[in-house]
């Protein structure tokens, strides 16, 4: 029997999900979605007195200073944001070296890549606090939260990592990444709550 050949291709967590384009109501959009994939990402785990290291080391790789907070420190071509105690999700822009870097972190924590496991997506608009509001359980206010602030949560019943970007030309910018198993039924929530206020679609 002759053997089949398979390759496997990388496929984008939007993949027959989400797309380039705009959707709702007419006229300018209201809420605008950035598609983000690409990305490395990592969780971090102190190993026991083992933070005052790993911070060392990062801030040396990086020029990054580990967050003792729920807050995200971006740099030039990573963000660390805190998750809990001793805890760090680690993202980089490119996968490119993400991996020799990983190894590197590696005696100081326990290192588990999530690059493949997550969908993420970068929100931003006049009416994004509006279309947030509709399945977001926190105050977004920028008193509430404020630009560098993150939180886990819960939207649509799904589990979600969000954080607070610096502002851009229109307004607070948002990024929410999920699990990528449930990148379907959280596209179909953000349609529906979106659709109210006209959506424009971007893939970076």
């Amino acid at each position: 029997m002759a053997e089949t050949a398979i390759s496997w291709a990388p496929r984008s967590a939007w993949a027959g999900i989400a797309q380039a384009g705009s959707f709702g109501a007419s006229g300018e959009a209201g809420v605008t979605a950035t598609l983000l994939d690409g990305f490395g990402l990592a969780t971090l785990i102190a190993g026991p007195h083992a933070t005052a290291a790993l911070s060392r080391l990062v801030e040396v790789k990086l020029g990054l200073a580990l967050p003792r907070a729920p807050k995200i420190v971006s740099g030039a071509t990573h963000d660390a944001i805190w998750v809990g105690p001793e805890q760090w999700l680690l993202r980089a822009a490119s996968r490119d070296g993400f991996q020799p870097l990983l190894a590197e972190l590696a005696p100081h924590a326990a290192v588990s890549d999530q690059s493949d496991a997550r969908a993420a997506l970068r929100l931003s608009g006049r009416r994004v606090r509006d279309m947030l509001a509709k399945g977001v359980m926190l105050d977004l206010h920028p008193a509430a939260f404020a630009v560098g602030d993150a939180a886990a949560t819960i939207i649509a019943y799904i589990g979600v990592q969000l954080g607070r970007l610096p502002d851009g030309p229109d307004g607070a910018v948002f990024e929410i990444m999920l699990p990528r198993s449930m990148a379907g039924s959280f596209w179909s929530w953000f349609a529906a709550s979106a659709a109210e206020f006209g959506c424009a679609v971007s893939v970076a």
